[in-house]
């Protein structure tokens, strides 16, 4: 699904014009983003939260140099489902076997 596909299928349900519904979800992710930037968590209950993660620094190589690089420690988004999510999720879609 794409976001495109999100504006069509929200506009849809509740009868709001695709540009209200377009700009309204660039608000959010605009939000959720100037908030990760700023080192701040976004929580929303039943869904789940977007966090900063902290990478430690480690020793990489470089395959076609055979080389050691040392990649420094840093911080990178994360998203992690809320339980009730998670359980949802579980319940209805089956496994791919």
């Amino acid at each position: 699904m794409t976001k495109a596909d999100i504006v069509s299928n929200v506009s849809d349900k509740l009868g709001i014009d695709k540009n209200d519904v377009q700009s309204t979800i660039e608000s959010f992710m605009y939000e959720v983003k100037n908030s990760l930037e700023k080192g701040e968590n976004v929580y929303l209950r039943g869904f789940g939260s977007f966090i900063i993660k902290t990478r430690a620094k480690k020793t990489g190589r470089n395959i076609s140099k055979n080389t050691a690089v040392i990649i420094p420690a840093h911080n990178v988004p994360s998203f992690k489902a809320s339980k009730v999510f998670v359980n949802a999720v579980k319940a209805k879609v089956s496994v791919l076997n």
